[in-house]
Formats: C-alpha cells, structure tokens, sequence
C-alpha cells in the first residue's frame, strides 16, 4: 500500500512539473505573439491604402484658418504600386501646375510653375508644408508605414486596434510617434494622432473611407496641425483603380508638364 501511495505521488508530480514547464512555454511565447498581431495589423493597413495596382482621382481641398476663412482648391492624384505618386494641382490659376513627385527610396520632387524647374527635396526638410496645406512631405509620401514604423498594440475596443507607431532604426521621420486607429473588420486608418520629436502632439488626421469593387479607398482626410489652429479637408472623387497607370507618369519629366 505504501509503494503504491509512493508511486501515485511520484505520478501527480511528473504531471505538475510538466504542467509547469508547458506554462512556462506558453508564458514565453505570449510575448511576441503580440508584437507579431500589431506588425499584421499595420501591414493589412497599409494594404488597403495601397489598394490595386494603380489609382488615380480628382481632389477638392479646402483650408481653414484659425479665423474661420476658408481657400478651396482641385487637384489630381496619380498612384502605382506602393511607391509611386504625383500629386498635381489644378485650380484655382495662382496654385495651378504645382506638383509633388514621391518615387522609391525617399526620392522626392517638387515642381513651382514660378520657378520653371524642379527640384529635389532633401530629407532634412521633409517635415515641410506642401504648398501652404497641413500635408508635409513626408505626410504625402508614397510609402508603407510598416516599411517605416515599429508598432505596438495599446489597446482596443469593439471597432477598432490602437497601435503606436514609432520610427524604425535608420528612418528619419518628424513624428516621434504616432496614435493610429484601426478598423477591425476592413483595416483601414480612422484616426493618427500624430507627435513631434520633443513628444508634443502636433497633428491629428481623421478618414473616411468608401468601398468600390473589390477596394476600399480613402474618401476624406482631415488633417488639423493643432500647432498653427489650421486645418485642410481632402476629399477624393471618381477614383479609379487598376487603368494601366504609364511609368511615364512618375518621372521627373512629366511632372514638369502642365
């Protein structure tokens, strides 16, 4: 009776310590199981703003000032793959044939009909004002966030993932981080709380988006700098995915053509 009860014991007590190593385990691979789920999120997200193989469509915009008053203004938008895209405005005539060209590596161009040349934007400037809108450079950029970005899951809710964002090693950013709001169910941005390199906020964007075909794409955005109390809406209208976008489009040639 006693070897029997001894050799129960030893029994339960390979079952405890297997349990507890398999704890362990699971313990450990909790961690980045985490940090894996924020990279997907981000990565579906930038799925969607990079919807088909190209797009291109008609922009109103309209810029508020802390007073109130308020200049409108069209352009076009071109787009390919995730790294390509000109960005042209069309009226009113003063800003007309002014032009942002963002190609792979960081590459980007703009062109001032004033000037008659292009030029090359360094990427210390970057974090400049496109043509007077609260869109810099690096805002209208044609590139992945999770090509830029670290993420970090820090909470959700029945709708939506929030995620912080962060610059990867090596990547120059004005942003030291970035609050984004995710879409559970189609994985689209609703909101980024966007903060300066001194951790103030600086920005904050809001979208709306609308589904055509087998895409969804970004109807509005409305990008307020809480610095200047300034703020500009950018609506989209006849988007069209998947024409046949020329390469010819995307170079420096073109862009200076109005």
């Amino acid at each position: 009776m006693k070897q029997h009860t001894c050799t129960l014991l030893r029994t339960l007590l390979r079952q405890v310590l297997s349990a507890g190593i398999m704890l362990t385990i699971l313990a450990g691979a909790a961690a980045p199981l985490q940090a894996n789920d924020a990279a997907g999120i981000l990565k579906r997200m930038d799925e969607v703003l990079f919807a088909g193989q190209d797009q291109k469509s008609l922009i109103t915009m309209e810029l508020t000032d802390r007073h109130g008053n308020q200049r409108t203004r069209q352009a076009r938008v071109w787009q390919k793959g995730d790294d390509k895209r000109l960005f042209r405005f069309t009226a009113p005539a003063a800003e007309a044939g002014i032009a942002f060209l963002s190609l792979p590596d960081e590459v980007m161009y703009i062109y001032m009909p004033a000037y008659g040349r292009e030029r090359r934007i360094a990427s210390h400037v970057r974090n400049q004002r496109f043509a007077g809108t609260d869109f810099t450079y690096e805002d209208l950029e044609a590139s992945r966030y999770s090509e830029r970005f670290s993420a970090e899951l820090t909470g959700e809710d029945e709708e939506t993932y929030q995620l912080s964002l962060t610059p990867l090693p090596g990547v120059r950013s004005e942003y030291s981080r970035i609050i984004a709001r995710i879409n559970k169910t189609h994985g689209y941005p609703e909101t980024m709380e966007s903060y300066d390199r001194g951790g103030q906020k600086h920005k904050i964007a809001r979208y709306a988006f609308e589904h055509s075909g087998d895409y969804w794409y970004t109807a509005e955005i409305e990008m307020t700098d809480l610095k200047r109390d300034h703020k500009t809406r950018m609506v989209f209208h006849e988007v069209v995915f998947d024409s046949g976008i020329d390469n010819e489009v995307f170079t420096v040639r073109n862009l200076t053509r109005y």
